[in-house]
């Protein structure tokens, strides 16, 4: 009889569970049916913010958010589009694309990569070779990976530094880079997926070191853009000097890594994160020189992983905005990645 009461209540808890990862489900689709609808067009993610340009870094949301979504034609759509028109001859992105009449690659304005876009794209192929099977969506991530490894990821000691695109940031004055381009957990799924794992693992590593170094203002909040130079970190000629809409992803990538919370380190990282967010009504941005603030305040993406990094840090439970028309393509990529990175980690 209690053997049989064990069994009934643990059948109970898994019925639960799964409910409840059903109903989280459901919630994701019909948010990316919203997103689809507002800004997917033949494969081709618009950035109604932007001029309604494409770029690297939007499909490789797309690709991501069709997967979660379990849409596989979209993620086709998206894929093929991706391939065909942003694919350079070495086998990374180019990260913008602006609409003209002929709709194809001679589109493509910017041939310069971007190399958060280029990470999007490869990981979400091998979530979907893990999720959909075949070694075709496994076989392109690989080349974009070892791409990666010999194009993006060079020594600037101490440190393994990224950089943000092939050409433009790396000369005399020394490397510029962008943190919110170390999407720490596709990191480690490429270290488990590489020949030289070991070099994904220190660029992990640098990464979470640069974000308490790199720490500005009174604040000690990371910059969009941060300057290095004989192993010091500045604000110095940098393409913006601010904790704005690239550093915001920052705090997210962090506790979407379960490595990161293996780190003795972790509450000392996400405190500069959660005391920033702490009073009501923060601005959008902070430019962390003189620690001006924006006078508009988070956009519903922003708030969106702010709820997120609380609900993965403190089981805070999330009310996620709605997406409608008045929503623009960032923000509503925040949303929607802040709820993948809770998914992800409460699975």
């Amino acid at each position: 009889m209690v053997r049989q009461a064990r069994r009934a209540l643990v059948l109970g808890i898994v019925i639960m569970l799964t409910s409840c990862a059903k109903s989280d489900n459901r919630e994701f689709e019909n948010a990316f049916s919203a997103y689809k609808a507002l800004f997917v067009i033949d494969g081709r993610v618009i950035d109604t913010g932007n001029n309604n340009i494409s770029h690297s870094e939007g499909q490789g949301y797309g690709l991501l958010f069709s997967l979660a979504a379990n849409d596989r034609h979209t993620f086709e759509n998206i894929w093929t589009w991706t391939a065909d028109i942003l694919r350079r001859p070495d086998g990374l992105f180019s990260w913008r694309y602006t609409p003209c009449e002929a709709k194809n690659r001679t589109c493509v304005d910017d041939p310069n990569n971007a190399s958060d876009g280029d990470i999007l794209i490869a990981w979400a192929l091998l979530r979907a070779a893990e999720k959909w099977g075949g070694d075709g969506y496994r076989s392109e991530a690989i080349k974009i990976i070892n791409t990666i490894e010999k194009k993006l990821i060079v020594a600037q000691e101490p440190y393994t530094l990224l950089l943000p695109g092939v050409a433009g940031f790396k000369d005399d004055s020394g490397v510029q880079f962008n943190l919110s381009y170390w999407v720490f957990p596709a990191l480690t799924a490429f270290s488990q997926n590489s020949d030289n794992p070991d070099v994904w693992k220190a660029l992990f590593e640098s990464g979470i070191f640069l974000i308490q170094e790199a720490s500005f203002s009174s604040y000690k909040l990371p910059s969009d853009w941060t300057r290095i130079k004989n192993g010091k970190v500045s604000l110095d000629n940098v393409i913006a000097g601010e904790f704005g809409f690239n550093a915001v992803r920052i705090p997210l990538h962090l506790v979407w890594s379960p490595a990161f919370h293996e780190n003795a380190k972790r509450d000392t990282l996400l405190a500069p994160f959660t005391t920033w967010w702490s009073s009501p009504d923060k601005p959008a941005t902070l430019e962390l020189e003189n620690e001006a603030p924006s006078d508009y305040t988070m956009t519903p993406g922003m708030k969106a992983v702010v709820q997120a990094v609380n609900k993965i840090d403190n089981g805070k439970q999330p009310r996620w905005p709605i997406l409608n028309r008045n929503t623009d393509y960032y923000s509503a990529s925040l949303v929607l990645l802040s709820m993948l990175a809770v998914s992800d980690m409460s699975s």
